[in-house]
């Protein structure tokens, strides 16, 4: 099992646990983390945006060009905001920590 952290805006935290290959944004829909990502991973929106931790960015393979141009319709996007839907869960990410901007917005209406 793969951990990740989710810091929401108010700074409450909930550590989840995900398997090799699953999307970032499968598992926060899963753990009923604020993100919508009504695009299902082909990029044609913003809004399941996460802000990695900087000590965990770099880590992380380079965001490809669509993913950029995604991010900059991004509502409170950052220097480290990356799009969920493109993040792939592996060993080498256990004990991922993301903060869920407050912008988010939810899919499933919580």
């Amino acid at each position: 099992m793969i951990s990740v952290t989710f810091i929401n805006a108010e700074g409450d935290s909930q550590v989840v646990h995900g398997v090799d290959g699953q999307s970032l944004l499968n598992l926060a829909q899963a753990s009923g983390q604020s993100l919508e990502g009504t695009c299902e991973g082909q990029m044609a929106c913003s809004t399941c945006h996460v802000i990695i931790d900087k000590d965990w960015f770099d880590k992380l393979p380079p965001a490809v060009e669509d993913e950029e141009d995604m991010l900059d319709l991004a509502t409170g996007a950052r220097r480290t905001s990356r799009l969920s839907c493109q993040i792939t869960l592996t060993s080498a990410l256990d004990g991922l920590v993301v903060h869920v901007p407050a912008e988010s917005r939810n899919m499933q209406g919580l």
